[in-house]
């Protein structure tokens, strides 16, 4: 008699070859409208799944996973970080919790380098003008830009992606330098010709531009607090592919709107609310120009 397929519930819509290779290997329920799933629903989930595939959007707390039945035995999630999932709780019932990390790490370094010469170039906010019935002609300092070359470039976190995203920003003539919690190893720094500060203070305020890319855990919560930001030059711009949590957003909406930074890109939020969505996006992800920061807004 064939072995039954144990149950792997995904929370979230997946990519069709994903879906359809799990339901061949899986007794796979999936989430087709692609809903977030409440916590009720997670918990009920929980109690009949083998196997949990969730995303970076699903909170896994102690509740969850104390509602699991004794067949689960994985919690798998689909992306790089396991910060959203209570690893404790899951430890205590002898849960496994896995994650994928290394498979993005070029997309994210690449998002990265969009992100910086999105914000220094003013194109997401460029590309909003027509649709919004904002364009008048042009003029030679309409709509100025920033070039990238010969900045310097603050990598907060010089793990896998931030050293991806040092050899592009090498390559486009960036200068690096980095925080981490130790140097890398010395081949790696030589390679990226890349300077190194155990002081995280002293670093953002001399560059010019600052990304972060270090995983959130409690220690990274607020890395970049209010009092952090304010260290950064006024025409510095901020850009993060990692977690919203890191970044204090409400200082940092508050610098851009008073122009007190040049601009930011974020590809994560650490309110994922609508309100604050549209907030961020209409002083941040649009980006305030270097030759416009001190415009009234």
């Amino acid at each position: 008699m064939p072995q039954q397929k144990p149950l792997v519930v995904v929370t979230r819509r997946l990519p069709d070859t994903i879906e359809t290779r799990m339901r061949e290997l899986f007794k796979a329920s999936l989430n087709i409208d692609d809903h977030a799933m409440s916590k009720d629903e997670l918990i009920e989930a929980v109690k009949s799944a083998d196997v949990l595939v969730p995303t970076v959007t699903d909170e896994i707390d102690a509740d969850i996973i104390a509602a699991a039945g004794p067949q689960l035995k994985m919690i798998a999630n689909f992306g790089n970080g396991v910060d959203h999932i209570d690893l404790n709780a899951a430890r205590e019932r002898g849960i496994t919790v896995t994650n994928t990390p290394g498979v993005l790490t070029d997309d994210t370094a690449d998002m990265t380098m969009a992100l910086i010469l999105s914000v220094s170039r003013r194109i997401a906010e460029g590309a909003r003008v027509i649709p919004e019935g904002n364009f008048h002609g042009w003029s030679p300092t309409w709509m100025l830009g920033h070039r990238i070359t010969g900045k310097r470039l603050g990598i907060v976190g010089m793990g896998r992606i931030g050293q991806a995203l040092a050899r592009r920003a090498k390559a486009f003539g960036l200068q690096v330098h980095y925080h981490n919690r130790k140097p890398v190893a010395p081949s790696i720094e030589q390679e990226l010709e890349a300077t190194y500060w155990d002081s995280l203070d002293q670093m953002l305020a001399r560059m010019d531009i600052v990304s972060v890319n270090c995983p959130h855990t409690p220690a990274t919560y607020h890395l970049l607090s209010g009092r952090r930001l304010k260290l950064l030059k006024r025409d510095a711009i901020l850009v993060n592919t990692a977690r919203g949590e890191i970044i204090d957003e409400t200082a940092l909406i508050k610098m851009l709107e008073a122009g007190e930074l040049a601009g930011a890109g974020l590809d994560v939020f650490e309110h994922e609310h609508v309100e604050t969505r549209q907030a961020t996006q209409n002083c941040c992800v649009a980006s305030h120009g270097f030759s416009h920061r001190r415009r009234p807004h």
